[in-house]
């Protein structure tokens, strides 16, 4: 990518409270992820991309509390996109609506372009 789409990123402080702590963790554990991941034989993309939210749930838990903004959680979202970019689209997509469960716990209203970048409009 030639342009970092966090230069786009409006940036905002987040309230973590343990509840929203509690709703990290408790994503984390949800399996199976991309429950609605279509077609037959995705045993092996399924687990692929769980591996990658399983690890940006992890991050985000251990150091949400310490940057507790919006650029940061987008950030981690970028590292973890860069690893799915050459994922089909039907596992992009689903991937994004696994991101935006993950915004919805911490009340991010948008990704200031940063998912359509990474998930072609998703």
């Amino acid at each position: 990518m030639s342009d970092d789409p966090l230069a786009e990123v409006v940036d905002e402080q987040l309230a973590i409270t343990e509840r929203v702590l509690e709703e990290l963790a408790a994503f984390r554990r949800r399996e199976p992820k991309l429950p609605m991941l279509p077609g037959t034989g995705v045993f092996e993309e399924r687990l692929r991309l769980s591996n990658v939210l399983n690890d940006l749930a992890d991050r985000l838990i251990r150091g949400i509390a310490r940057d507790p903004t919006k650029l940061w959680v987008l950030t981690e979202f970028q590292r973890s996109l860069e690893l799915v970019e050459q994922e089909d689209t039907e596992g992009r997509e689903h991937f994004g609506m696994e991101l935006e469960r993950i915004m919805d716990i911490l009340d991010i209203e948008s990704s200031d372009g940063l998912l359509a970048c990474y998930l072609g409009g998703v």
